[in-house]
């Protein structure tokens, strides 16, 4: 006999607070949130302090996936071009899903604004990983400049997935060769 683990209410909470920030805006109400997640506003305020920790509590629980789905594993034999390539295969890959809507990190801190907002935070150093990522990579491809070309390949990482996320054009076709001409003119590997 199986017997099916429900959510906590801490877990639904997460939960609905992803799926409705990501899809709505992170001005989602508080009463939005507890109705999708079936619970009371008591029941959010017992559990988080705000539904601003609620926010940046659900941003950094994803973001281990968010990374995981993005980045190729350590040291998996490909070369520096190879493994920052895979990173715009991928974003271009979920691009194509009904209900992409670009990179949950960059919404969130474009639509707060406010930079010492505990979700803005937590998104600031998110992307800042993955900056981090690409400098790494480009160090060890021989990038002439792998701090500029790290700053470029975000710039083409956020743009890319702000346009395909309000469906502004379709990633197939352009971002690989976009990347290729900043890691060719890089001089990378």
């Amino acid at each position: 006999m199986t017997t099916e683990v429900k959510p906590s209410t801490r877990e639904r909470l997460l939960e609905a607070a992803a799926t409705l920030t990501y899809r709505d805006g992170v001005g989602i109400g508080v009463e939005a949130l507890c109705k999708a997640a079936g619970v009371s506003k008591r029941s959010l305020y017992q559990l988080f302090e705000s539904k601003d920790e609620l926010l940046a509590v659900s941003l950094e629980e994803r973001a281990f996936a968010f990374i995981a789905t993005l980045l190729p594993a350590a040291d998996d034999g490909r070369s520096p071009r190879e493994r920052i390539l895979h990173v715009f295969e991928r974003v271009e890959s979920q691009s194509g899903a009904p209900e992409f809507r670009g990179c949950r990190y960059l919404a969130v801190q474009i639509e707060l604004k406010d930079q010492s907002h505990p979700a803005s935070q937590v998104a600031h150093r998110v992307k800042a990983n993955l900056t981090a990522f690409f400098r790494s990579e480009a160090e060890q491809g021989g990038a002439s400049d792998p701090d500029l070309l790290a700053r470029q390949l975000s710039l083409v990482f956020d743009g890319a997935s702000a346009r395909a996320g309000i469906g502004a054009d379709k990633l197939t076709g352009l971002i690989a060769p976009t990347v290729a001409t900043l890691l060719d003119a890089a001089g990378m590997r």
